[in-house]
């Protein structure tokens, strides 16, 4: 992650084209321009200001429609002429109502349900099972995990897609519960995926059998 604090863009040659990407499932947003001003105020607020260029003044994305840009990080590009944002939208990016102003499909990933698990882990809402799974504790959650993962595998012996679709559906979130109880990120894990993957010749054979451990 960077310190986007400490980022110091060209702004010699104009106005700064900027990219917004949503944070957890790198959606492109929009594209819009800042000038230092802007850029200062973004750092300051931790929300996305750009400059119009139409309106020919500063302006804070979602300042009409309440749909801000939260900064999550930012990165200069190798020119330091260009800047990507990593933003948590609070709801769709374009005037059209449109999640993104490229008209892309909506992508979902693995920190979406990390996102989603954490918040409702910062609320009190009586009525979120993962506030349930959360309050019961660690051998409530690893218990389901457990359960839905057999209904997984008892899908694919049935060779019912749809069946094994939803169940894995099911194990994904409650691996994310688990996770979020046991302090670990997805990025974490990750990076431990991406560090074997590196690897090749990786297989160590079979495991021994539970009663030779």
């Amino acid at each position: 992650m960077s310190k986007y604090t400490t980022l110091q863009p060209d702004f010699t040659k104009g106005l700064l084209p900027v990219i917004l990407q949503h944070y957890t499932n790198k959606d492109v947003r929009m594209m819009g321009y800042m000038n230092e001003e802007a850029f200062e105020l973004t750092k300051k607020e931790k929300v996305v200001w750009f400059y119009s260029r139409s309106k020919d003044r500063l302006w804070k994305k979602g300042e009409s429609s309440g749909n801000i840009q939260a900064v999550k990080d930012m990165h200069l590009d190798c020119d330091q002429d260009a800047l990507l944002i990593h933003v948590d939208p609070a709801g769709p990016t374009c005037h059209t109502g449109s999640e993104s102003c490229f008209n892309l499909p909506s992508t979902f990933t693995l920190k979406d349900i990390e996102a989603t698990i954490s918040n409702r882990a910062a609320s009190s809402d009586e009525k979120s099972y993962t506030n349930y799974l959360l309050n019961e504790g660690l051998d409530k959650t690893a218990k389901k995990f457990g359960e839905e993962a057999f209904e997984v595998v008892i899908g694919a012996k049935n060779k019912d897609k749809e069946e094994v679709k939803n169940e894995a559906a099911d194990v994904l979130y409650h691996l994310g519960v688990l996770l979020y109880q046991s302090g670990v990120s997805i990025s974490e894990v990750e990076e431990v995926l991406a560090a074997r993957h590196a690897k090749q010749n990786n297989f160590k054979g079979e495991r021994k059998s539970v009663q030779d451990w």
